[in-house]
């Protein structure tokens, strides 16, 4: 999904500013740069819930953070509250359930740089990989990016085997950051709700990598995500944040 350059979230706010302003005097916004926005979250809570209760209270702000929001086949949430031409802050939700979602479960990378932090929830389970001649298990590669006609199009490009490197466990207030060279997997570590607020950077490279296993297919479309889906993540993500650090 292509995100305009124009913010949905109100500019003059004294969360985004101070994220804003904070940016490196060369103007390259890079994964320390990212790491530290990320942390402001959990250094500064009440400003950064002010700034989302602002947005919900701006009907211009919900309506186009929604328009460039979507449900992720795997039924999550990914939607994009500020956007501007070298970075953008997504908000990422897994609504209670009665299982563990699956996450994001094909292995894959990305073409920028990120940092996010979990804001609702017990965490996430991250599991990286990498390609191997031997052993591990067989998955089709596809590429994202690499068709000028098409690119948001995935590109068949043969099979490899990919074995597990690491999986880090990222809980509630940490901080979690990955360069465009990682491949991985990510899903809640359980059924409850679970959010993530993601620094994402400008991109890096024209195309990513996404694996799957033989028997799954590449096309899984994103679904529509409504003005009162938003309202009502946003506002449980607000809910469960307020009172995890009110406690």
């Amino acid at each position: 999904m292509t995100d305009t350059l124009a913010s949905s979230a109100p500019a003059g706010h004294a969360f985004l500013r101070g994220i804003t302003d904070s940016r490196p005097a060369d103007g390259v916004v890079d994964l320390p740069w990212l790491r530290g926005a990320a942390q402001r979250v959990q250094d500064d809570p009440g400003t950064f819930l002010s700034w989302l209760e602002e947005i919900l209270r701006n009907e211009e702000s919900v309506r186009d953070a929604a328009k460039r929001s979507y449900w992720h086949p795997n039924g999550f949430a990914k939607m994009v509250l500020h956007a501007s031409a070298d970075f953008r802050i997504r908000l990422h939700v897994w609504p209670e359930a009665a299982e563990p979602s699956r996450g994001e479960s094909n292995p894959h990378s990305h073409r920028w740089e990120f940092a996010s932090t979990v804001i609702a929830g017990e965490g996430m389970h991250m599991v990286e990989y990498g390609e191997t001649a031997a052993g591990g298990d067989l998955h089709t590669r596809y590429w994202y990016g690499v068709d000028p006609a098409d690119p948001a199009a995935l590109r068949r490009d043969g099979q490899a085997r990919l074995k597990k490197l690491r999986a880090p466990h990222v809980r509630y207030g940490q901080v979690y950051s990955c360069d465009t060279e990682v491949v991985h997997t990510v899903r809640p570590i359980d059924a409850s709700l679970t959010a993530t607020l993601v620094l994402q950077g400008p991109h890096r490279s024209a195309k990513t990598v996404v694996y799957c296993l033989p028997d799954q297919t590449d096309d899984q479309p994103n679904g529509e995500l409504t003005e009162e889906d938003f309202r009502v993540l946003v506002g449980s993500v607000v809910a469960a944040f307020d009172k995890r650090v009110s406690s």
